[in-house]
């Protein structure tokens, strides 16, 4: 994996990163004016209709183009936990939108989960590789996915989605199954790639198992999307954010780990220090999502103009 390649990975990874944040701003604004002027018209119908969701939608698949971009040129668990970028720019758009300047305990927090993605970027470029994917591989990712098919099947027939617990579990689900996306796309793009390279391809077991993942990609991002969306109705933007942002990477990290190898060759101290980068950014979400949650005392924002009871942004 060459210097040039790893650095168009990440770039892509940032900028993927931006754009999920501004799609998940738009889609969240959309599904409250989608609710508050729906009518009699079902839920997907005006979402349909509202151009902001519409917006969000087009921003989120330009995420997801840009994250399958720099998956092509680096290791999954290298550009993946990057999405992590994408609360620390809605704090910043958000900020933008609303006029207000973050508080100090927002700026913190970013700084907090800046300097964690950074460490743990920097480790994990100098650790990780990615090589030709192996029909066992793809098995297990297969395998992987069918056991997070039946988690969500088995959670939707427990018939306890009325109870308080449950509106994070949408988010949790939107995470788990945006993580599979990755994680499959990565083995999608590694398989034709070599297939290309082979100049070879028939509908023999090597074929049927692309095809296999390429079927799995298409229900994990249409399961990504359900989730998603439906977490926006009942849980607060930030809070489904910070909850991908956390999630996502932390499913795609293992995977990367256990099934893919991408860290075959690092030493036990570099993954325990990347693992240590990794809990610092995640800390750093968590405190980003509390400190956008949570109202801040006037002593603790940086105060803007004529503003004398600067709020965080929500």
């Amino acid at each position: 994996m060459s210097v040039e390649s790893t650095i168009a990975g990440i770039s892509l990874a940032v900028v993927s990163a931006l754009s999920l944040s501004a799609g998940n701003i738009w889609q969240s604004q959309g599904v409250e004016m989608a609710s508050a002027t729906r009518g009699s018209r079902s839920m997907a119908m005006s979402l349909i209709r509202t151009r902001v969701w519409l917006l969000g939608t087009l921003m989120f698949g330009l995420a997801i183009v840009l994250q399958m971009g720099s998956l092509a040129f680096a290791p999954l668990m290298l550009v993946q936990p990057i999405g992590v970028l994408a609360l620390v720019f809605s704090i910043f758009i958000n900020a933008k939108i609303s006029g207000k300047r973050p508080s100090v305990s927002i700026v913190r927090a970013v700084l907090i989960a800046l300097l964690g993605v950074a460490s743990y970027v920097t480790i994990a470029s100098l650790i990780t590789s990615q090589s030709k994917i192996t029909d066992a591989q793809l098995i297990a990712v297969l395998v992987a996915l069918g056991v997070a098919l039946l988690i969500a099947g088995a959670i939707r027939l427990t018939r306890k989605w009325g109870s308080q617990r449950v509106p994070f579990l949408y988010v949790i689900l939107g995470g788990m199954f945006s993580a599979f996306v990755a994680t499959l796309g990565k083995t999608v793009l590694l398989r034709v790639e070599a297939l290309l390279n082979d100049h070879h391809f028939s509908v023999d077991k090597n074929g049927l198992l692309t095809l296999f993942c390429l079927i799995g990609l298409g229900i994990a991002s249409a399961l990504s999307i359900y989730f998603t969306q439906t977490a926006y109705t009942c849980n607060p933007s930030d809070v489904v954010i910070a909850g991908l942002t956390v999630i996502d990477p932390a499913i795609a990290v293992v995977l990367g780990i256990t099934v893919l190898h991408e860290a075959s060759g690092a030493s036990l101290w570099s993954l325990l220090v990347m693992a240590v980068a990794g809990g610092i950014a995640i800390f750093g979400v968590i405190r980003l999502a509390q400190a956008e949650t949570v109202t801040d005392a006037p002593d603790d924002a940086i105060p803007t103009g004529n503003d004398a009871h600067p709020q965080s942004t929500d």
